[in-house]
C-alpha cells in the first residue's frame, strides 16, 4: 500500500510551505517529459485545460473546423467548440476503438486546422499514419492523451508524436494524483513557451502579461505525489496486461462476446478493459447482482448528446460508435485486483451466456 508513503510525502510538502509552483514541479515536469520523450512538460489545471491551451496556443478559433472523434470522452470536442471554432465528428475504428483515419480522410475540407486522436482506454490510435496525413495536408495533430499514460505506438510515446498532447492526472487514470490535475507535452519550444505563458495569466514572468490568458496551474502537492508514484507505473501497466490477457484468453470463446484488440506496434496501458457484448444492460445487471461494478465507456457518442444536437447527426454517420453505445461494457482491471477476483468476474460472465 502506498498510502503510509503518501502520506509522509503531503505532510513534508505541508512543511515547506511551497503550494504553488516551486522545484517538485519543475522536477515533476522534467520526470514525466523525459519518459514521454518529449522536451517540454507543463503542468495545468487538468486535460480538459491543458486542451483549451493547446487550441488557443495555434490561433484556432473562428471559421476553424476541428476533426474529433464521436465516440470518447467529450472534452476534445467541448474545447474546440468553447475556442470558437467548429469540432467535425469522425467514425472511430472497429478494432481499436481510436479515431479512424480513413473517415478521417473523408472529412478535411479547405477550413480543417487540426485533428485531435483520443487515445482511448490506454491505447494508442493510428498515429504514424495521421500523421504522415496531417503533414501532406498542414494540419495539426493534437493528441488527447487522458487515458494513455507511457502507451506507446511504434516505437513513439504518447503525447510525442502530434504538435502538443493533453495529460489528465484525474485520481482514476493510471497515473492519477489526490485531486485534479494534468499537462501538455510537446517539442516545440515556441508552442511550450505560449502555453506556458497562456496557463499563467498570459506571461512567463509576474505582472508580465503578453497576452490575455488563464489561471491553470498543476499544484505541488499533485506534482510530489505524482512523481512518486510513477516510479510504480511500470509495474502497474504489467499487472493490467497480466489481468486483460487472462480476460481475452478466457472470454474469447464467448460468441456473445468481443474482446479488445491490441493494434501492432502498439504497448496498452489497459487503463480500461472494454468489452462489446450482446444483451449489454442484462449482462450488466447480472455482474451486479454478483456483486461486480462495471461501467459503460461511454453511454452516448458525443455527437448524440444534448450539447452538440443542434448539428442533427444521425446514427448511420457513426456506426462504429453507435455499435459501442449499445454494446460496449468496462470489467473491472486495476493493478491489486488478485487472480480469484478476476477469475470470478470470467466465471459469471459465462454463467450468464450459459
Amino acid at each position: 500500500m502506498l498510502q503510509p508513503a503518501i502520506s509522509e510525502l503531503v505532510g513534508r510538502v505541508l512543511a515547506e510551505q511551497c503550494f504553488v509552483g516551486g522545484e517538485r514541479v519543475s522536477s515533476f515536469e522534467a520526470a514525466f517529459g523525459s519518459a514521454h520523450h518529449v522536451k517540454h512538460c507543463i503542468g495545468v489545471g487538468n486535460a480538459t485545460d491543458a486542451l483549451f491551451i493547446i487550441l488557443k496556443a495555434l490561433e484556432i478559433g473562428k471559421g476553424d473546423e476541428v476533426i474529433v472523434p464521436a465516440h470518447g470522452w467529450l472534452s476534445a470536442a467541448e474545447m474546440v467548440l468553447l475556442a470558437g471554432a467548429e469540432p467535425v465528428f469522425a467514425d472511430v475504428d472497429a478494432a481499436s476503438y481510436c479515431l479512424s483515419v480513413e473517415n478521417v480522410e473523408s472529412l478535411v475540407s479547405p477550413r480543417t486546422k487540426a485533428i485531435v486522436p483520443i487515445h482511448l482506454y490506454g491505447q494508442m490510435a493510428d498515429m504514424q499514419a495521421l500523421k504522415v496525413f496531417a503533414d501532406r495536408k498542414g494540419i495539426f495533430l493534437i493528441e488527447d492523451c487522458a487515458q494513455a499514460h507511457f502507451a506507446s505506438n511504434g516505437g513513439d510515446m504518447a503525447g510525442s508524436v502530434g504538435i502538443a498532447g493533453a495529460f489528465s492526472f484525474y485520481p482514476s487514470k493510471l497515473l492519477g494524483g489526490i485531486g485534479d490535475g494534468g499537462c501538455i507535452t510537446t517539442n516545440d519550444d515556441d508552442l511550450a513557451q505560449k502555453c506556458r505563458a497562456m496557463a499563467n495569466h498570459g506571461g512567463i514572468e509576474k505582472n508580465d502579461h503578453q497576452m490575455a490568458g488563464l489561471n491553470s496551474r498543476l499544484d505541488t502537492l499533485q506534482a510530489a505525489v505524482l512523481e512518486f508514484k510513477m516510479q510504480h507505473v511500470d509495474d502497474w501497466i504489467t499487472a493490467r496486461n497480466h489481468i486483460a490477457g487472462y480476460y481475452e484468453r478466457e472470454l474469447k470463446g464467448i460468441s456473445e462476446i468481443v474482446t479488445p484488440q491490441i493494434s501492432l506496434g502498439n504497448a496498452h496501458n489497459f487503463h480500461i478493459y472494454a468489452i462489446q457484448a450482446e444483451r449489454r444492460d442484462e449482462l450488466k445487471a447480472h455482474l451486479a447482482t454478483a456483486g461486480i461494478q462495471t461501467e459503460i465507456h461511454y453511454p452516448k457518442a458525443t455527437p448524440f448528446t444534448p450539447a452538440f444536437s443542434d448539428l442533427q447527426h444521425s446514427a448511420q454517420s457513426f456506426p462504429v460508435s453507435e455499435k459501442l453505445q449499445q454494446a460496449g461494457l468496462s470489467l473491472p482491471i486495476y493493478e491489486t485486483m488478485t487472480h480469484q477476483e478476476v477469475d470470478y468476474v470470467v466465471m459469471t460472465i459465462k454463467d450468464f451466456y450459459s
